[in-house]
């Protein structure tokens, strides 16, 4: 299937934003690693320490994409851990430089790098989900419509057979209850003439189809209910 420009665009947008993060967070992990073994700490240490900082970055700020997903405000947490991890990523990277202004800005730049190239994924990530929201949102509205035209179409079959043709007792449909009530609605509202109401009346009164009413008083005056 054909890609829109706009998906296009916005895959590769994607995709060369993921690949910024994962190589400053490479060249940011070295430094930080770097750093630990200098201050002495033992292998799996010094390999499992920029890990906890740099995660700590990427946890705080899919917790804040979530929420707002969720479309609740980001807790004040998550952005303490946001500030905190990016503070001390940016200090351990410039740690390691050089004691020139060149070098430390050399080596805090991969952290910067870092962190904004993350939040600018999560931006994307937030973005595609909105619109796919957007698509989905539309969908359930048309189930609805279907639906209610589903049910209408089944009110209206059993409607033409409680009104259907028979002989007997199972002409009438409906209860045999219910029809013995409105024949006894009906004698009950005779005209001056002492005339019968009309099947249109008897199926108004108990708001069923007018051809049940018909057959409740043909019926009723074929002494079926007796």
């Amino acid at each position: 299937m054909n890609r829109s420009p706009d998906c296009w665009i916005r895959g590769t947008t994607t995709g060369c934003v993921a690949l910024l993060a994962l190589i400053a967070g490479t060249v940011s992990y070295l430094h930080m690693h770097l750093l630990v073994e200098q201050h002495g700490q033992p292998g799996w240490v010094s390999a499992l320490t920029p890990l906890s900082v740099d995660g700590m970055i990427v946890a705080a700020s899919t917790t804040l994409l979530a929420d707002s997903r969720a479309g609740e405000r980001g807790g004040r947490l998550p952005w303490v851990l946001l500030v905190v991890g990016s503070a001390a990523s940016l200090a351990a990277n410039v740690a390691v430089a050089q004691p020139t202004v060149a070098g430390r800005v050399i080596a805090a730049w991969p952290s910067f790098a870092l962190i904004r190239a993350y939040e600018l994924l999560m931006r994307q990530v937030r973005r595609n989900a909105g619109d796919g929201g957007g698509r989905q949102s539309r969908k359930p509205v048309r189930e609805a419509s279907s639906l209610q035209t589903g049910n209408k179409a089944v009110k209206r079959l059993q409607v033409a057979q409680s009104g259907s043709s028979g002989s007997g007792k199972s002409r009438v449909g409906g209860s045999r209850e219910l029809q013995r009530q409105a024949w006894q609605w009906a004698q009950a509202h005779r005209a001056g003439d002492g005339s019968l109401p009309s099947g249109r009346a008897i199926a108004v009164e108990y708001g069923r189809h007018e051809r049940w009413g018909r057959l409740v008083k043909r019926a009723g005056v074929a002494g079926e209910f007796i």
